[in-house]
């Protein structure tokens, strides 16, 4: 079911028997590619909503590279999988968004270009929901470093930009403080986004503060139900254990009882063959 709906969307990898360095490829690039569909969001928003000529620029620029990393990523693949048809066609989304994209770099599809910036959305959101399974590697007690570390990075980026774009925020501890307030989605309201692209900033560091901390917090009630579980497996064993002893100890009592039957009637025959 999964694979048909896979096939169904245009989104099924490498085919099955194929060069296994095409599998190790789209393995490495599978988080690029997630980072570089979801910059279809602030390039949705930059080109269509955006007042200002230099935000609408900006949002270009950003389709420009959307169009470039999906095609550089569709020939490299192209290069290294034997089945290449098979490939396009399981893979047709891509060249829909590349196709899309082209378009609307040059100029062409107006009227349908929301549509394609809407795919790439979707595509986006589809890679994520594949990739959910291996949120379960983020699970567990080493990794609360490493999520934290990338918390830190993402405040400290968050703050620089606001710094950067923010006309109220005058400071870069101000930015971080911002940063901080709308990661963790407490928003005390003495520094608020007031531009459109600060504005959508915001959004894309409640998401990335929101599912950070959520993993974190996650982390730690895996330590405590990991630490339930393995007391519990003691249990288990030292319950097995017990189990075996008892048989062990049963086994021998009924061997020692079935050579005391035998030994009675092994003197009776012996009897018997003297008397004859």
């Amino acid at each position: 079911m999964q694979r048909d709906l896979r096939h169904l969307l245009g989104m099924a990898g490498v085919p099955s028997h194929d060069n296994p360095r095409a599998y190790d490829w789209e393995k490495r690039l599978h988080w690029i590619m997630v980072g570089v569909a979801l910059l279809a969001i602030p390039a949705f928003y930059l080109e269509d909503i955006a007042a200002a000529a230099e935000l609408r620029l900006l949002g270009w620029e950003l389709d420009a590279f959307i169009f470039g990393a999906f095609s550089v990523e569709l020939l490299l693949m192209l290069s290294l999988v034997q089945q290449r048809r098979l490939y396009l066609r399981r893979n047709w989304l891509n060249l829909v968004i590349i196709a899309g994209s082209g378009l609307g770099l040059v100029g062409s599809g107006l009227e349908w270009l929301p549509v394609v910036r809407l795919l790439r959305v979707v595509y986006a959101g589809l890679i994520l929901a594949r990739l959910l399974a291996s949120v379960r590697r983020l699970l567990s007690p080493s990794a609360i470093p490493s999520l934290l570390l990338l918390w830190l990075a993402a405040l400290m980026v968050s703050g620089a930009a606001y710094l950067w774009l923010e006309p109220s925020v005058e400071s870069f501890g101000d930015g971080l403080w911002l940063a901080f307030t709308t990661g963790a989605t407490v928003g005390y309201g003495d520094l608020v986004p007031t531009t459109p692209l600060t504005r959508v900033l915001s959004v894309v560091i409640v998401l990335i503060g929101y599912s950070i901390l959520s993993l974190v917090t996650a982390s730690i009630a895996a330590i405590f139900i990991g630490e339930d579980e393995r007391l519990l497996r003691r249990e288990m064993h030292g319950d097995i254990k017990a189990l075996r002893e008892e048989i062990t100890a049963l086994r021998q009592e009924l061997e020692q009882r079935d050579g005391g039957a035998r030994a009675p009637g092994a003197e009776a025959g012996e009897k018997s063959d003297d008397v004859t």
